[in-house]
């Protein structure tokens, strides 16, 4: 298939493997914050044929792993009232609260659908005026502009009947969260190429400055990540900390601009809480004062809750590049698909789910690298 064969093809795969085993010489650790990168990595094998020295780690990559225990809770209070139809992309479902997840709220008797687009929401608020329809708003920058366009258009149609529950989160404020840890490893990063396609990367360029730690716009297939790598290994191997851009294809210096001020004009920069992480400031989104009768929050009077954050699950520590998802205890046994004790086991972007799909029949990570590169 044209644009995906020719960045699956195993014979440069190789070429790009080689080239970084030449120019490596000592230990680096480089985390790719984005869900998508993660699955391919673990999917293809890509950590399998870097050289013994270079090791990637996994971030906050995937928004519905990051979502807050809270916001879940919050999510279930309002789907399960009589006079609301809740919809959500399929991957909140399953992401579990407290006692109960949104797909069992469903088999309950309440009005839970599965959307593919918040303008699909929209539509259903003007099909049933004497229904209160809720969109859960979830994601990073890439899902930003579509969420701030069907706010801007339910305004424009004047709806009374439309709101959104907001978990919008920003990616360098916690990228910079993770390099300003005293427990962080981190030397480098590979930043997801949606959000850049939306944003650019010059927001990338103070983290960059203050840290010293090279940043490199990445793509999503195995050749992008393995080319993302040696980038980011040779600037480290050379002594330079810059923001390159690997996804020249995708990505432009400053982004989607008309995205960007849609963003600006529906909403306003927060502080937000991250799932196993805790609160980042100015790393989220929220609904801008002129579009605050469109905030599901203050709409169902559940501003305030609170929720504490399950003590067995070890999600925060495998976002923070902390531990690897084979290294929880409760991994494929106390937490699973069927029963997932976190977001990082359900979300089709999580760490652990792509562990439990492509690894878990396998030994771990380190001893499949030390086998590897031991033959």
């Amino acid at each position: 298939m044209k644009f995906i064969d020719e960045y699956r093809d195993p014979e440069a795969a190789g070429g790009f493997a080689r080239a970084l085993r030449r120019i490596t010489t000592r230990p680096w650790t480089l985390m790719e914050v984005c869900g998508g990168q993660t699955h391919a990595i673990v999917k293809f094998g890509v950590d399998e044929l870097l050289p013994p020295e270079v090791e990637l780690v996994h971030g906050p990559g995937c928004p519905v792993c990051v979502t807050p225990l809270e916001l879940i809770e919050k999510a279930l209070e309002i789907a399960a009232m009589p006079s609301v139809t809740f919809c959500s992309f399929g991957d909140m479902l399953r992401v579990p609260g407290r006692t109960t997840d949104l797909l069992t709220v469903k088999a309950r008797g309440g009005d839970v659908r599965i959307v593919y687009s918040p303008l699909d929401a929209v539509k259903l608020a003007r099909e049933n005026p004497d229904r209160e329809v809720v969109f859960f708003a979830v994601g990073f920058e890439t899902t930003a502009p579509a969420n701030a366009m069907a706010v801007f258009q339910a305004a424009q149609l004047g709806l009374t009947n439309f709101s959104i529950l907001v978990s919008h989160v920003l990616v360098p404020p916690a990228m910079e969260a993770i390099l300003s840890s005293p427990k962080s490893r981190v030397q480098g990063f590979l930043a997801a190429g949606h959000v850049c396609s939306v944003m650019g990367f010059t927001e990338y360029e103070p983290p960059v400055a203050r840290y010293r730690v090279p940043i490199v716009v990445t793509g999503f297939e195995p050749l992008d990540i393995l080319h993302g790598v040696y980038m980011c290994v040779k600037q480290l191997e050379e002594g330079r900390a810059e923001v390159e851009n690997q996804y020249a294809r995708a990505v432009r210096r400053d982004g989607n601009v008309q995205a960007q001020l849609l963003m600006r004009e529906v909403f306003r920069i927060v502080p937000r809480k991250w799932r196993g992480v805790g609160e980042i400031p100015e790393s989220g989104l929220g609904l801008a004062e002129p579009y605050a009768p469109f905030d599901a929050e203050l709409r169902f009077g559940v501003a305030s809750h609170t929720a504490d954050e399950p003590t067995e699950c070890c999600s925060g520590q495998i976002m923070q590049g902390l531990m690897k998802p084979h290294e929880c205890p409760a991994f494929g046994t106390r937490c699973t698909p069927e029963h997932p004790l976190g977001a990082t086991m359900v979300s089709s972007e999580g760490a652990c789910a792509a562990y439990y799909r492509y690894r878990r029949l396998t030994v771990p990570q380190q001893e499949q690298k030390a086998v590897s590169h031991g033959n």
